[in-house]
């Protein structure tokens, strides 16, 4: 789990500190240079709207417009940058390499309209020198951003001088083309300079330097260009590796504009067209988009649910893609020599149309379940695990078929499932091999935690999307009502157990208490009132001296009988209620110096047996706890019946409460048994300000306690 930078001490954050500000015109600059950015593009636009097409076929030119719509997509990502965060570097270079782009195609578009005239207009020249030598320069924006985000420092150590190595590398060209004449450059590019520039001078830089030397130079310096974008791309990736935090989420922005750009650059390579320039501005757009977000709010979106989804569709889209060009391009290629190159596409189209088209979606559907799953099908989702559950036999089966599912709708290699039962076990289910981290989601039923769901937190299949949630959500449901009834059946039999055993230890101990106690008693009375008789016609003390030992035997058996009616059922209950009964407890067991107050609500009086006698313990307890342990002043006994029905039981004292390392003794077991027993919750809980609450919702209903 990442943790946040402020609580790990990690270095500080991209935007620099406020303490030491700089002036106000320093960020302002940001804006001066995009409204400058869609002034020179706005300018261009124009140019190329009254500039004639023959122009523009004689110059071999482009609209420059097109050139400029990569600058006018980083304006506002640059404005905001360097208003934002105007100390970091990356800020300058994308708000600069915006206005580059304007001021190149205004350049451009300059160039083919002034060199219409005889002569041309003033500034042709210096527009073919920039357009032509200047432009070259666009090359080092993109290693400058690569190799400066996201602080806008260079790496340290051996990674900076490989940083400075890629930047020569992308510097060499620029430099080179800018002292190269013109005709040696035409000469290693292959091509001429259109006629329409030949009353330009065409070397305002240009030195009087030998071919042998340039040519080699030339040759070098256009691979080193490759070299000067991957040299950036492995310290990319180095800083990936190393970051945490927002910076590992703001590399992730940077590597999620990666793939797209990749992405739209392979859909231009596969459909090649004249809006080259479209392509490039989208892609340059979206990286000045992911670059000001991962700067400014790298948190703004789940980044790495974002690339997830990216990697995963795009990858399937491209591959649909391939292989519809491959299944075009193989029909082609087998029927082009039966109908003759004339007829050969219409046949080719129309046998695709006829044959492959069809298969066209359930391909797509293997292809997208073999990679994501059967999350698209919701209801067979479902409805399989419906059916495992069905087939599965105790709780682990179960648990084990949920995981199974899950694993299998989201191809997931790792899927745990881990519920805990009320009587403190915890049973954990688990399809595949667990990985280094996973991520858990919260099993609820009824508004209840009764488990977790274990998923991966890395890889393509770990991403969720909303439709996925949904239908996790579904399957999660479904699995928490098979944890909770199995749960629920796991307590009726332990409750069951219980209370066969409880019954049968009572009847013991009745037995036991009436056949040694009473029993022996009754009988020794028995005895000796016949002794009695025998006495009292010759030992008429002696008889009485009998019959007064029978009357201590019939009073110890009595007060045997009343303790065992006591053990049923409180006598005080029935002659005080429950309020009188708790009240006169409380006044038995709590010491004179602690103020007792009684509470009951209406209803109280008209309880069930069970409830009764149930709160009544629970209440005992309580206030056992509180003589033994409390050292409280005041403590205070109320007895409600809440919205439900329910008995609710609370008893507060000012006590020293119980420290939060002390184990559950045998009286707080007892109380939470109890409240078991009928269906009902008990909870112990210390408030800040001190004391102890004990607090038990009684179902009277025989329903279960909610709330």
């Amino acid at each position: 789990m990442e943790v946040d930078e402020r609580q790990a001490g990690a270095p500080p954050a991209v935007v620099p500190p406020a303490e030491s500000p700089r002036p106000r015109v320093v960020p302002a600059l940001g804006w001066v240079a995009a409204a400058a950015t869609v002034a020179a593009v706005g300018a261009s636009a124009v140019l190329d709207a009254i500039t004639p097409a023959s122009a523009r076929a004689a110059a071999e030119a482009g609209p420059g417009w097109m050139i400029g719509l990569s600058g006018l997509l980083l304006a506002v990502p640059g404005g905001l940058l360097v208003q934002r965060a105007p100390r970091n570097a990356v800020s300058w270079v994308v708000a600069g390499t915006g206005l580059f782009w304007a001021v190149d195609a205004l350049a451009s578009s300059w160039l083919t309209y002034a060199v219409q005239s005889d002569p041309p207009l003033p500034g042709a020249s210096l527009s073919f020198w920039f357009v032509g030598r200047v432009g070259a320069w666009l090359l080092l924006g993109l290693p400058l951003l690569l190799l400066l985000y996201p602080d806008g420092r260079l790496p340290s150590g051996r990674w900076r001088t490989v940083s400075l190595t890629a930047l020569a590398c992308s510097a060499l060209l620029p430099v080179l083309l800018l002292i190269t004449p013109s005709k040696i450059a035409d000469r290693r590019a292959g091509t001429g300079t259109p006629a329409a520039y030949d009353r330009l001078d065409l070397d305002l830089t240009s030195l009087p330097l030998p071919e042998e030397l340039l040519l080699p130079l030339l040759q070098v310096a256009f691979p080193l260009v490759a070299l000067g974008i991957l040299l950036p791309l492995a310290v990319v990736g180095h800083r990936l590796r190393a970051a945490s935090g927002d910076d590992r989420r703001r590399m992730r922005w940077l590597l999620w504009a990666g793939v797209v750009d990749a992405l739209v650059m392979l859909a231009a390579l596969v459909f090649p067209s004249s809006t080259a320039s479209l392509d490039l501005a989208v892609a340059v757009g979206l990286t000045g988009l992911a670059v000001t977000i991962g700067i400014l709010r790298p948190r703004a979106f789940d980044i790495d649910r974002l690339l997830g989804r990216t990697l995963v569709y795009g990858g399937l889209a491209a591959g649909v893609v391939v292989v519809d060009l491959g299944v075009l391009a193989a029909a082609g290629a087998l029927l082009g020599n039966r109908f003759g190159e004339q007829n050969a596409l219409v046949v080719t189209l129309v046998v695709v149309a006829c044959v492959y088209v069809p298969l066209r979606a359930a391909l797509w559907r293997i292809v997208r379940r073999w990679v994501l799953g059967e999350r698209e099908d919701p209801y067979r989702v479902v409805a399989g695990l419906a059916e495992r559950l069905e087939r599965s036999g105790g709780a682990e089966e179960q648990l084990t078929a949920v995981a199974a599912t899950v694993a299998q709708a989201f191809r997931s290699p790792y899927v745990g499932v881990e519920v805990e039962f009320a009587r403190g076990d915890r049973l954990v289910a688990e399809h595949g091999r667990r990985p280094a981290e996973v991520q858990s989601l919260p099993i609820a039923y009824r508004g209840e935690e009764v488990g977790r769901l274990l998923l991966p937190t890395q890889g393509v299949r770990a991403q969720l999307v909303g439709g996925d949630e949904r239908l996790l959500a579904d399957v999660v449901r479904q699995a928490a009502a098979a944890a909770r009834a199995d749960s629920l059946a796991a307590q009726l039999q332990a409750s069951r157990e219980q209370l066969v055993a409880a019954r049968e230890e009572e009847r013991r101990r009745l037995r036991r208490d009436l056949h040694d106690g009473l029993g022996p008693s009754l009988g020794a009375v028995v005895l000796r009132i016949d002794t009695a008789r025998n006495l009292a016609a010759t030992d008429p003390d002696g008889a009485d001296r009998v019959l007064r030992q029978a009357r201590d035997d019939v009073a110890a058996a009595l007060a045997d009988v009343r303790r065992l009616v006591h053990d049923l059922r409180p006598p005080a209950l029935d002659d005080l209620g429950l309020a009188g009964a708790v009240r006169q407890q409380a006044e038995r067991l709590l010491a004179p110096r602690t103020a007792v107050t009684v509470a009951a609500g209406r209803g109280v009086d008209d309880l069930p047996a069970a409830v009764e006698v149930a709160g009544y313990r629970i209440a005992s307890e309580a206030l056992v706890n509180v003589a033994r342990h409390a050292a409280a002043s005041a403590v205070a006994v109320e007895l409600v019946r809440d919205g439900d029905g329910a008995l609710v039981v609370t008893v507060a004292d000012d006590g020293v409460g119980i420290p939060a390392e002390a184990p559950a003794g045998v009286g707080l077991v007892s109380l939470r048994e109890r409240a078991a027993e009928l269906g009902g919750r008990c909870t112990v809980e210390c408030p800040p300000d001190g004391g102890t609450v004990v607090r038990a919702v009684l179902p009277v209903d025989g329903g279960t306690a909610r709330g």
